[in-house]
């Protein structure tokens, strides 16, 4: 069975650092495409970052390239995203996501998904 566990989430004031953690079980991890997306209160779940498993191809919002980073350690079967830099308008539930294929920054693209885990940007 596939799961995921997202956790790191947190209230930080602006400017401030977060790293979150996915933990992934139950599928050939090193294969698997993950993907990191938000969702706001009202708004559309939208993708923040993903990392192909074979080749660790990456790519990353418009909003958040140069401040986020993703990598991930297959020997602990986990995916992190380094948050620098945070915005007030970074909060939101943060949701870790996998599947098979090429990196996608379309929610629909992917299967399984972890809880989420809320971001909380103070101004």
């Amino acid at each position: 069975e596939v799961q995921l566990q997202a956790f790191g989430g947190g209230l930080v004031q602006a400017g401030g650092s977060l790293r979150l953690s996915c933990v992934a079980s139950g599928f050939n991890f090193e294969q698997y495409i993950i993907g990191w997306f938000r969702q706001a209160p009202g708004k559309e779940r939208e993708g923040v970052s993903c990392m192909d498993g074979h080749d660790g191809r990456t790519v990353y919002a418009d909003s958040v390239k140069g401040r986020f980073t993703i990598s991930r350690d297959n020997a602990k079967n986990t995916v992190y995203l380094q948050m620098n830099g945070l915005k007030p308008e970074d909060t939101a539930v943060y949701y870790c996501a996998t599947d098979r294929g090429r990196c996608s920054m379309w929610h629909r693209a992917y299967e399984w998904w972890g809880q989420g885990t809320q971001v909380t940007v103070s101004s």
